[in-house]
């Protein structure tokens, strides 16, 4: 049997979790209510338990220790004793082995079983029950680990948010089905060469990865034979998730980082600290439940419940200081020492509710705010929960971006051809300024998004018009029902080729609106090359070939499409620009900087924006300080967004010396830019941008 130092000193209570620092560790962990604190030292396999050790120092409710002579890779973990009354929102059990919350690597899943659960089960009133049986066969080991690898000259690329184009993408489903990469579905693929190829021709700034913190597989998940594939389940805020490791040792992770910044390519993650694996009083004791179940979780009136705001069972008391001080040293964690570039935090408005509602003063946003590590990175909140005065999109604090799904449902249903969508497109168009033009808050602050994980895909959007989510066993109760989607005819695959070509112009059209748009945008893994999840828009639990990417099937064309629109934006600055666009003069420079025209050129009225059978926008977009090569007098844009039957659009006179240039249309995907005047034919069901450029000498 391995032999283990064993000897306590009193250590430091500063730093919590385990920390090696050369010549041993020293173990410090927050629990309030706590009697006792046990530290319980495994062997090399994390099988055997070979030491049991009381922390012997309490400061602060802080409870601390150092052993001389341990090293990194020791396995260990915590048994808590306290009191036992769930009533008042206590759930003590020194049988449960528990996840340290600081552990920056964890051994593995837990293993299902009763003996994870802290109460009897099976019992009447059984979570008020106590189960006395051991849970280490089955619970997972924190693990020690060494400080951060060698960085060398890691630069990151720290892209301004106006230049940003986000690739929202799942670590295995993006890379286990490409046939070129090394390590498929672990961190190392992510960087991998054909990867960068791929994302560089795209002209993606920044991937943004569903949570890589660990996770869980829930049991009734398990049972089912699936598995949490999505990772909305965090069990360990520190720790990256062992199954997209290939050897345990976070430096995959960083050296993955490292790699993309190579490219210019940022590393966003999004994290989830609204709440935790543990779920409700039925759920598993696996870490903060039985460390102090009364200050990590918030708990209902009658305390032996939880306040429920995400729907997942319970919700994290981020208005309790060390709650607090875990995110805030896992948020600068991730950036300090694994180089992340931001963060979109998953039901955002469940961290900003208190007693009296959402609040955009939360203890936790002004902690973000004033930090001087996060102020360097990008935040981004998912507007809204299932609580209370949940949909909150727009009412975060700068520096805060939100994602924006009312810019999703708007451009679906003006292609869709609803009735009187087209003011509604034009919002979408301006960066939502209804929703965010307040506060000082920049253009930037709407991340523009069609599609993302949580619904269909793009290529669904134009091929079912309704959900398909039989698979997950829910018998298709689950998952949005307003999708605002059109099959174009035909439900799901068809090889008729009038339906393929519509939704390859449905999609074109859908792309171009996106890229046009002042704002951020964003878009979904697999998109680009025409990914189907078969109508199966919930796909959280599908770990197959539903939810992975079929590179096989590429439609390259509409890559080469998506390409030159992100390429299009890129060129023009006046698409991506910070302050919002208004159809008024600016008091910075005095020159109008947005027109809406009719087709025939005339400015829109209000008779026209009230038509619902409108189907066409004309926006023109001008300022007077152009990047070159469009550092003309004046540099404009027109854009034109047709939803109804071709039509004959005139185009504003162009200054002398200067020209309209063709240089999109989606009708014509590989259009080379060709001169207009006076007017041109507007295809039906299209988008087409025109270019006032220096007219070029015969």
């Amino acid at each position: 049997m391995t032999t283990l130092p064993t000897t306590i000193t009193a250590g430091c209570p500063n730093a919590l979790g385990a920390r090696y620092d050369g010549e041993g560790v020293n173990f410090a962990i927050f629990s309030e209510h706590a009697s006792r604190v046990s530290l319980c030292l495994f062997d090399e396999t994390g099988r055997t338990e070979l030491a049991n050790i009381d922390l012997p120092e309490r400061t602060h409710h802080v409870w601390h220790g150092r052993i001389d002579g341990l090293q990194p890779g020791q396995h260990y973990g915590y048994r808590i004793s306290g009191p036992y009354h769930p009533d008042q929102g206590h759930r003590f059990n020194p049988n449960k082995l528990l996840v340290d919350p600081y552990a920056r690597r964890i051994s593995r899943q837990p293993r299902w079983h009763d003996a994870l659960m802290g109460y009897e089960v099976g019992a009447a009133q059984a979570d008020l029950s106590f189960d006395t049986r051991d849970s280490a066969p089955y619970a997972p080991r924190s693990i020690v680990v060494a400080p951060a690898t060698d960085w060398g000259d890691d630069a990151p690329p720290a892209t301004p948010m106006s230049e940003t184009v986000i690739y929202e993408a799942h670590v295995k489903g993006l890379t286990c089905r490409h046939p070129r990469l090394h390590a498929p579905g672990k961190f190392r693929a992510l960087a991998s060469e054909p990867m960068l190829d791929h994302l560089r021709r795209l002209g993606i700034t920044a991937i943004e990865l569903l949570p890589v913190q660990a996770f869980l597989n829930d049991r009734f998940l398990v049972e089912k034979g699936l598995t949490n594939y999505w990772g909305y389940q965090t069990l360990a805020f520190f720790a990256p998730d062992p199954r997209y490791m290939e050897t345990g040792d976070i430096a995959e992770f960083q050296r993955t980082v490292a790699r993309l910044h190579s490219a210019g390519i940022e590393v966003l993650l999004d994290v989830v600290y609204n709440h935790t694996c543990e779920g409700n009083e039925m759920g598993p004791t696996l870490s903060f439940r039985g460390i102090d179940n009364a200050s990590y979780y918030r708990l209902a009136d009658d305390r032996r419940y939880y306040v429920n705001d995400t729907g997942c069972g319970n919700t994290l008391n981020t208005g309790h200081p060390m709650v607090l001080r875990m995110v805030m040293d896992s948020l600068r964690y991730w950036v300090e020492t694994m180089h992340v570039d931001g963060f979109r935090f998953d039901l955002a408005a469940t961290l900003g509710r208190g007693p009296g509602g959402f609040d955009p003063n939360a203890a936790i946003f002004q902690a973000m705010r004033q930090d001087p590590v996060l102020a360097r990175v990008k935040l981004i909140a998912e507007p809204w929960d299932i609580g209370p005065g949940g949909y909150q999109l727009g009412a975060f604090p700068p520096p805060f971006s939100e994602w924006n799904d009312r810019f999703r449902d708007g451009v679906r249903r003006f292609w869709r051809r609803d009735p009187g969508r087209v003011p509604d497109l034009a919002a979408r168009l301006m960066g939502s300024a209804p929703q965010f033009d307040h506060s000082g808050r920049p253009a930037t602050s709407s991340v523009n998004l069609l599609t993302a994980h949580d619904g269909f895909t793009l290529m669904d959007v134009v091929s079912y018009n309704d959900k398909h989510n039989e698979a997950n066993g829910e018998d298709n109760r689950d998952g949005h029902s307003a999708n605002y989607s059109d099959n174009m005819g035909v439900e799901g695959p068809s090889t008729d080729p009038a339906v393929t070509a519509a939704r390859a112009q449905r999609r074109r059209n859908m792309m171009a609106t996106l890229f046009l748009s002042q704002g951020v945008p964003m878009i979904l893994a697999g998109d680009e090359i025409g990914h189907t999840q078969h109508g199966n828009n919930n796909a959280y639990c599908q770990d197959n070939a539903t939810a992975w990417v079929d590179w096989q099937g590429a439609d390259d064309a509409f890559l080469a499409f998506t390409a030159k629109c992100i390429a299009f934006r890129k060129a023009h600055p006046i698409l991506r620009q910070k302050l919002f666009l208004h159809s008024r003069e600016r008091a910075l420079d005095g020159i109008e900087d947005l027109f809406w025209r009719r087709a025939d050129g005339a400015p829109m009225c209000r008779a026209d924006w009230e038509d619902p059978e409108l189907r066409l926008l004309v926006v023109e977009l001008r300022t007077a300080s152009g990047t070159p090569p469009y550092a003309a007098l004046e540099y404009a844009i027109v854009a034109v967004f047709n939803a109804g039957e071709a039509v004959e659009v005139t185009v504003p006179d162009a200054p002398e010396g200067q020209v309209w240039s063709l240089h999109l249309d989606s009708s014509r995907p590989d259009l080379a830019p060709e001169p207009v005047e006076g007017s041109f034919q507007m295809p039906a069901e299209a988008v087409a941008v025109l270019v006032l450029e220096e007219e070029q000498p015969v």
